[in-house]
């Protein structure tokens, strides 16, 4: 390029001049002659460059250019016409250009430069007398900026940035868009408004004055549209930011969708369990587990003890009169407290009416909302009570004489009476000889006198034993005895009878 026909500073009084007023400065000051030649840069600039002198820099523009690669922050590289040096020798006019500055031969920018120029005419003739470039190393700045894009990029939480002068979305997280389903190009072309994000919060009027005037914004629910249709809900919050000394607001929210979706679950899980409890034929009620205090019960409840709604919610079952005695409702209660879920337990009520119910009585501890309960179902068992009283009584009276009965009836009769006796405690070596001669003849259906006649010895005698039997094994019942003999494979078949002799009676 050929040198421009202007006057030159170099060496004149007015250079020298220029020097001394801006050596100090903070600023880097660049002093290029029209002819393209680099005149002179201050302490400053030099340090910007990571030089010590005018020469390291380049005698010409032409060699700073080879010495020193400048790129725009979007990472295209300058042409060389674009080089602020070059833009100033052209004449060209230009403020705040930033820049990334690349030693050549190394990969990595090492610094970022904000550039402006100035011309200074000659006083007599107008044409420019020298050129200047002022240079402001901004690196610290945008490398917080850039350490800022990094964190809001890769902050999980959603987040989104608008400038306060216009509301328009100048920055948007991928957990903002993953979130929300939205395009990043569909945010950044839109305002706080178009894409609401205080949309049904719980203080909506609060949330836009404080936008308006650029304060935080605390914490509320708010409800973002979707893009697909549909709602979100989550927790909002605004607070202010500059960046690139620009006001702006940073919104962060945190996704309560989780949280609905499973109240939503729960509360329907409520509803359901609800209705199966209303309609439930057995009778049940629901309490608290501190106290017992009921708080709801079902149809088959009320129908039960004849007790109303509003006779029993908000009581205690012990208040309402519900136990036949202290001891059972302590009992009960002790469970209950002691954290064991009760499973047909056998226990006595009595109705509004005084009446005894026999009830099998279980319980579950249950939740309701945030309230630790205790759900009670009531299996009225007093007409089977009834009937079973009624089978043993008759079965008890057959008893009474046994010597008609098979041995089939026999072994059925004492399941029936004692269905489910146990193997443990006393056992057949715990009876005498005599005792167990007694104990297989009444197993083979024998009243009192046959069994008499069969050991030869009086009747008295065979009564004292068969008392001395029901003492040690723990019954008092003959078909009792049965059962029990039968549970520990005791059937008497096998015994021997001794020869007949003669006892004193005693």
């Amino acid at each position: 390029m050929a040198a421009a026909p202007f006057k030159s500073l170099r060496e004149t009084a007015d250079l020298r001049h220029l020097r001394q007023i801006i050596g100090g400065l903070d600023e880097g000051v660049i002093l290029i002659d029209p002819d393209q030649s680099l005149l002179w840069a201050n302490a400053a600039a030099l340090a910007m460059h990571g030089v010590k002198d005018i020469a390291e820099l380049g005698a010409t523009v032409d060699e700073y250019r080879a010495r020193f690669q400048l790129r725009y922050r979007n990472n295209h590289r300058l042409e060389a016409d674009d080089y602020p040096v070059e833009r100033v020798v052209a004449g060209d006019s230009f403020s705040e250009v930033v820049v990334e500055v690349t030693v050549a031969g190394e990969d990595a920018p090492r610094w970022v430069h904000q550039v402006r120029s100035l011309v200074l005419n000659d006083a007599d003739e107008g044409e420019p007398a020298c050129l200047v470039l002022v240079i402001q190393d901004v690196s610290a700045q945008y490398e917080a900026e850039d350490r800022f894009e990094q964190s809001f990029n890769a902050n999980p939480a959603p987040a989104v940035i608008c400038r306060l002068c216009d509301l328009r979305f100048v920055k948007v997280n991928q957990g903002f868009l993953e979130m929300t389903g939205h395009e990043q190009d569909d945010v950044l072309t839109r305002t706080v408004y178009d894409i609401d994000v205080l949309r049904e919060a719980d203080d909506r009027d609060l949330a836009k004055r404080r936008l308006a005037e650029g304060r935080t914004i605390p914490q509320m629910e708010a409800e973002l549209a979707l893009p697909g249709g549909g709602t979100r809900l989550v927790i909002v919050a605004g607070q202010p930011i500059d960046m690139g000394n620009e006001p702006c607001m940073l919104f962060t929210f945190a996704d309560l969708e989780a949280r609905r979706k499973a109240e939503g679950d729960l509360r329907h899980s409520e509803e359901r369990f609800v209705k199966t409890f209303r309609l439930a034929p057995v009778p049940m009620a629901i309490g608290a587990r501190d106290g017992h205090v009921l708080c709801d019960v079902n149809a088959g409840f009320t129908q039960m003890t004849g007790l109303t709604r509003d006779e029993i919610i908000g009581r205690p079952l012990h208040e309402a009169g519900l136990w036949e005695s202290d001891a059972i409702r302590h009992e009960i209660e002790a469970a209950i407290e002691a954290g064991r879920d009760l499973r047909g337990h056998e226990a006595r009520i009595h109705g509004r009416d005084g009446a005894a119910i026999d009830c099998l009585v279980s319980t579950e501890a249950v939740r309701v909302g945030e309230d630790a309960c205790v759900l009670w179902a009531f299996q009225d068992i007093t007409r089977r009570k009834a009937t079973e009283m009624e089978l043993v009584e008759a079965i008890e009276a057959v008893m009474k004489d046994t010597s008609w009965f098979s041995r089939s009836v026999m072994d059925k009769l004492a399941r029936l009476r004692a269905p489910a006796p146990q193997a443990d405690g006393p056992g057949l070596n715990d009876l005498t000889a005599r005792e167990r001669e007694v104990l297989a003849l009444i197993c083979r259906g024998l009243d009192d006198k046959t069994i008499a006649r069969t050991l030869h010895v009086a009747s008295n005698t065979v009564r004292n034993h068969v008392a001395r039997i029901y003492a040690k094994i723990g019954v008092n019942r003959r078909i009792a005895a049965v059962a029990w003999a039968r549970a520990r494979g005791f059937d008497g078949e096998g015994a021997d009878t001794p020869p007949p002799h003669k006892e004193t009676p005693q």
